[in-house]
């Protein structure tokens, strides 16, 4: 027998909504959508960072996996990055009552997405090359950092009026980020983290 997806009217419905699982959903034109599996690399990276920026001094309670982000799109409501780094602003928001970041409130600082495979014009490439980097610009994030393993690359995009502008590190190339001047991370150590 096959079950029907729940539709959603309101991001409190979504919200509310609890299958039991530890299923991970973004809201897309009000239904659930699965998000893919997670790479085993991609929580690794995702922790390598959560301690990277500890040690320059970002407070833990500005670090956040799981958090969800509601976006301007034609279809998608709510987003669920890898990584967020908080501003001081935005976790006291979040941390007031609210479940998610929503429209009006204040955005984070960074937000990292770490891609699930695939090739241009795929699923998974369109939602974090295409989609992504215009739903956070549209939100104002001003730095969006695009982690890609399986093409060796770190993307960090920074916000420039209303759009991003792209800067690719590979290899030994040492990671600039105009949030976090400290960071001595390469390309190199956030791609193979674990390795």
């Amino acid at each position: 027998m096959t079950q029907a997806k729940p539709r959603f009217r309101t991001i409190e419905e979504y919200l509310d909504y609890d299958d039991g699982t530890d299923t991970r959903y973004e809201l897309v034109g009000g239904e659930l959508v699965t998000l893919p599996s997670e790479e085993p690399i991609n929580n690794t990276i995702a922790s390598l960072l959560f301690a990277a920026f500890l040690s320059i001094g970002i407070p833990y309670y500005r670090l956040a996996i799981g958090h969800q982000i509601q976006v301007v799109s034609a279809g998608v409501t709510v987003r669920q990055p890898d990584l967020i780094i908080h501003t001081e602003e935005s976790i006291r928001a979040l941390l007031s009552g609210e479940r998610i970041i929503r429209l009006g409130m204040p955005v984070p600082m960074v937000v990292v997405e770490v891609v699930s495979p695939g090739k241009p014009g795929s699923e998974n490439y369109d939602r974090d090359y295409v989609e992504k980097p215009r739903e956070y610009a549209e939100r104002g994030i001003p730095e969006y950092w695009l982690i890609d393993p399986s093409r060796s690359i770190v993307v960090v995009m920074t916000l420039q009026s209303d759009r991003y502008q792209t800067q690719e590190f590979r290899g030994e190339e040492r990671i600039i980020s105009s949030a976090f001047s400290g960071l001595q991370l390469t390309a190199k150590q956030i791609l193979e983290a674990g390795a």
